[in-house]
């Protein structure tokens, strides 16, 4: 057997064996040649349908300028590399690495092109799952801050208590703590209003407290906020509600339903069996958070009715304010 002969073995068997897709293309543009392994890739089951085609008609408007700036770096001897999504001829998105080089005839010419494509759509797909894991750490993290901030300057004030305000301001950023843990432990960092609610009660009401209501998702930041908000309000049943005798209870229960174009969450909180309810002189942390800031995290609204019978909180939400992850630049 030939040198000839065994080194065209060679070549045929690399070509097949290879997971890139590697092409020949005509100065003009035209589709010469694709390895077996190319088409394996492309999902081409028969090259002569695609033969003698424009190279860059495969490929989607956005990644014209850089086919276009390909073919004239290689016909001037130069090599060009981009990358971009693009189709197989069975239709399905992939994302390639693409380095197209010259072939030079043997007076020195460039008589054809060199494309090498390669699939790296698990590559680009990790790395875009690392970008939106960075922007939502990023998020997370000026959500806490914010709230970790307003909940500072509406405790530690000048002229209270030091320590009341240091053992009330540990005991909102503990339950800012148990409701990140929840929304780390959950799936696409949607927690769920329930676990969130739970969270609260947690080593405090002793089964003395009711929670029914389906399943709603929360985004981080409405999730901490309602942490907050529902910490804020078992912090004031156990001092003055509910929960500051022994008879005492809580219902908490949301419904959902649809108004008019928009999915609507209302959600009551209500206390009974606690002793007499006066509405307080001055707006503390948790009133002011509920009245004010509160509603413009969940587009609705949210109030504190301080009825004799026990407190009542209601809040009338969007449902896709509730799970919206706010989108980054």
């Amino acid at each position: 057997m030939s040198a000839s002969i065994e080194n065209e073995r060679f070549v045929s068997a690399a070509l097949a064996a290879s997971e890139d897709c590697i092409k020949i293309i005509g100065l003009d543009g035209a589709l010469l040649f694709m390895s077996e392994g190319g088409q394996r890739v492309m999902d081409v089951d028969d090259f002569d349908v695609m033969k003698g085609c424009s190279w860059p008609s495969f490929w989607p408007d956005p990644s014209h300028g850089d086919i276009a700036k390909a073919i004239e770096e290689a016909k001037a001897g130069r090599c060009y590399r981009f990358s971009g999504y693009a189709n197989t001829a069975k239709g399905r998105r992939r994302y390639w690495d693409v380095k197209v080089s010259p072939i030079f005839a043997e007076d020195g010419s460039v008589e054809n092109l060199l494309s090498v494509s390669r699939d790296i759509t698990q590559t680009k797909e990790f790395e875009d799952q690392q970008n939106l894991l960075r922007q939502e750490l990023s998020h997370r993290i000026k959500n806490i801050l914010s709230l970790v901030q307003a909940a500072a300057n509406q405790t530690l004030k000048p002229g209270d208590d030091i320590m009341t305000a240091k053992s009330a301001l540990l005991a909102r950023l503990q339950s800012l703590g148990r409701a990140h843990e929840i929304l780390l432990k959950t799936d696409h960092h949607l927690a769920t209003l329930q676990a969130i609610v739970e969270a609260a009660f947690e080593g405090y009401a002793g089964g003395r407290f009711t929670i029914e209501g389906p399943h709603v998702a929360l985004s981080p930041k409405c999730g901490l906020a309602l942490a907050l908000t529902f910490h804020e309000l078992v912090t004031n049943a156990i001092k003055y509600g509910a929960l500051s005798n022994e008879s005492g209870h809580i219902d908490v229960v949301w419904t959902t339903a649809r108004d008019g174009e928009r999915d609507l969450l209302e959600l009551n909180w209500t206390e009974k069996g606690g002793p007499a309810v006066a509405a307080p002189r001055h707006a503390g942390f948790g009133t002011k958070m509920i009245k004010r800031a509160l509603s413009g995290y969940i587009d609705g609204d949210a109030d504190l009715q301080f009825d004799e019978g026990g407190l009542r909180f209601k809040m009338v939400a969007s449902l896709a304010a509730l799970s919206r992850v706010p989108a980054t630049a």
